[in-house]
């Protein structure tokens, strides 16, 4: 189960469910300037390699920023952290947090794919949910090594120096609450995703290769904004504006930076890029 949590923890903001170029963008702003790549956090091997403006923006830069602090995130005191948060510790189960009908939806889902739900009743909905995602993305042939990890380990080989915009403490909290108070639809929704994860992560992929922006706000943004409100804020938008300032704040720096955010953080009104234009940044694509 660690190893399932651990891993959905780097899929999660790809999954939440045509122009030219890549998922890249340059944002300068007076002598300054930034490299943004929207992230597939979980790819196949044969999504390899990825599109050739990571690499142009990689070597451009001296800094690469995460989300977070991606070997801390590895480290198994962190797995520990997050299976601790993932579970009720006051004697509840999962059954007292969902209705009748979504508790079957879920049970229903669970027995088809051989998957005991008892053996797990003390853990929060949201965390088998996320467990569940990353069983049906395996069986797509998807692995841990994503844009992510791949431009991790390249930066630890080539001794450039690595950031993250939010600790890992405070990912592990989106995380594990992420649903609470909203597990019913949460849950419902989820399922309802998975039935059609092998086409619509195709579709992702694609649109992720391509810089196709209006896809993938469609496919990231717009539905799940239109139908889980609450979720979109909390895992997009108040990330979205914690991140601005240290965006802002490395654009004063003298060195260049390479930010990888999941790319449903950049397309959309609320997104990084559109809030960049705004605040005086010119901003292209690769």
């Amino acid at each position: 189960m660690k190893r399932v949590i651990l891993s959905f923890m780097l899929v999660l903001f790809l999954c939440t469910w045509a122009s030219a170029g890549s998922s890249v963008w340059k944002a300068q702003k007076d002598d300054s300037i930034i490299y943004l790549g929207g992230t597939s956090h979980m790819l196949r091997e044969t999504d390899y390699p990825l599109p050739p403006e990571f690499d142009k923006a990689y070597k451009a830069s001296e800094v690469l920023v995460f989300e977070t602090d991606l070997g801390k995130l590895q480290d198994p005191s962190m797995q520990q952290k997050l299976l601790t948060k993932a579970m009720y510790t006051n004697g509840s189960t999962m059954d007292k947090h969902l209705s009748a009908k979504v508790y079957g939806e879920l049970s229903t889902f669970c027995e088809a794919n051989s998957i005991p739900l008892k053996a797990f009743s003390q853990f929060k909905p949201a965390m088998i949910v996320l467990a569940l995602t990353v069983i049906e993305l395996k069986k797509l042939g998807v692995t841990e090594q994503g844009v992510d990890q791949f431009f991790y380990r390249l930066a630890q080989t080539d001794k450039k120096s690595v950031e993250g915009l939010e600790t890992v403490d405070e990912q592990i909290d989106y995380i594990s609450s992420m649903a609470d108070g909203n597990e019913d639809e949460f849950v419902s929704y989820s399922i309802k995703d998975m039935k059609t994860m092998e086409q619509q992560y195709d579709k992702l992929v694609n649109a992720w290769r391509k810089g196709d922006t209006k896809k993938l706000e469609e496919l990231m943004v717009t539905d799940l904004k239109a139908r889980q409100p609450k979720l979109y804020k909390k895992l997009f938008t108040d990330r979205n504006e914690n991140w601005l300032p240290l965006i802002d704040a490395y654009q004063k720096t003298s060195r260049t930076e390479f930010i990888l955010v999941g790319v449903g953080h950049l397309v959309g009104q609320d997104g990084i890029i559109e809030v960049l234009k705004k605040k005086g940044y010119k901003v292209d694509k690769l």
